[in-house]
């Protein structure tokens, strides 16, 4: 155990207790006297009792002071201590602290309470440090690897002797590396801010297939470049009630994410279809696909899967889509055979709420 905290000043035999007993003893034996002494003769009672009786109360007083000391001590202090030493070690950032309950789940009392919804609160607060920490290390490397690309290349533009070939290529590259680190910077910005809950939706009746065929034909020269074939089976009209710059996030990551996987000479199919109740959109690509394991982890924050490292991208595409269809009330699911195919299936409320 380790020594009491020294801005703990309440003593262990507290005067005022002590003093509230003798008095509240008194004042019973006092009370017992007045009733009795119709048959007793005070006066003649000597004087060696009196004392002896204020000597007996002075240390039944101080007894059961001890006794009700004592039982506080053994229930409240030494818990509360034990407790206020866990809360010590997480306020100096070590969340391994677990503080045990001291009775069984049917004999529980209010401190077996706090301590068990203390021991959740340090998991989540150890969770949440542990992402902390990887989100500042993922976003690190993302931005170092850009910025390094670019200080590289400005170095590289000061050579006098660059052909003009390469020195335009030089320059491709800074455009491309600063395209990069704007994205990465402008979805962290979004993803923060649907988070916390601080970008206000505009909620608004639109055409959802209309939406779709514009962020596609946006992608119309990448799929060119690379001889993919696209293929859209869409309505002719959906209304959707939402914020269509939200929804325009999904379609373009989706979009993005399939002509970036997808192999020269391969296929993307955008489907949509539609009943009273919701909207349904799916994304199909014949790209390198994903296991098992990758599906688990594809939403979170950052992680790119294992093909990915040499794949230009920063992660956060897929978990900025989650983020919206969870607020807005929709849903996404994936399904892949690797290098075969992979499909992403977002469902969406034809009226969708708006963002709480």
């Amino acid at each position: 155990m380790n020594a009491q905290d020294s801005r703990v000043k309440a003593s262990i035999f507290p005067l005022y207790s002590f003093v509230l007993s003798f008095l509240v003893l008194g004042a019973l034996t006092t009370g017992q006297m007045m009733i009795l002494q119709t048959y007793l003769d005070l006066a003649s009672i000597p004087r060696e009792y009196i004392v002896f009786v204020v000597a007996y109360w002075i240390v039944a007083a101080a007894a059961f002071t001890l006794l009700t000391r004592y039982q506080f001590v053994r229930r409240y202090h030494k818990p509360m201590e034990r407790f206020a030493q866990a809360i010590g070690k997480v306020a100096r950032g070590d969340f391994s602290v677990y503080v045990p309950p001291r009775h069984l789940k049917n004999k529980m009392d209010y401190l077996d309470v706090i301590c068990m919804d203390f021991n959740v609160m340090v998991e989540e607060l150890g969770s949440i440090e542990t992402f902390k920490t990887d989100f500042f290390s993922n976003v690190s490397h993302e931005i170092k690897t850009p910025l390094s690309v670019i200080q590289n290349y400005a170095q590289a533009l000061k050579n006098d002797k660059l052909a003009p070939g390469q020195r335009a290529g030089y320059i491709d590259t800074i455009q491309e590396s600063s395209s990069r680190l704007s994205e990465l910077i402008t979805n962290i910005l979004k993803l923060n801010k649907l988070e916390k809950q601080n970008l206000q939706p505009l909620p608004e009746a639109y055409d959802l297939c209309a939406q779709l065929c514009e962020c596609a034909l946006l992608f119309e020269e990448l799929w060119t470049r690379k001889n993919i074939e696209f293929i859209a089976d869409i309505e002719d009209l959906a209304t959707i009630e939402a914020d269509a710059s939200l929804l325009e996030l999904i379609w373009n990551n989706l979009l993005s994410n399939a002509i970036k996987f997808t192999e020269p000479g391969g296929t993307i199919m955008l489907q949509q279809s539609s009943t009273d109740e919701e909207v349904i959109v799916s994304v199909s690509d014949t790209g390198c696909g994903m296991n098992e394991e990758t599906m688990k982890y594809i939403f979170d924050k950052f992680y790119q899967g294992d093909t990915s490292r040499s794949t230009e991208g920063n992660g956060l595409g897929l978990a900025l889509v989650l983020r919206i269809l969870q607020l807005i009330g929709g849903s996404i699911t994936v399904t892949s055979i690797p290098a075969v195919k992979t499909t992403f299936t977002v469902r969406i409320p034809v009226f969708v709420k708006e963002l709480s």
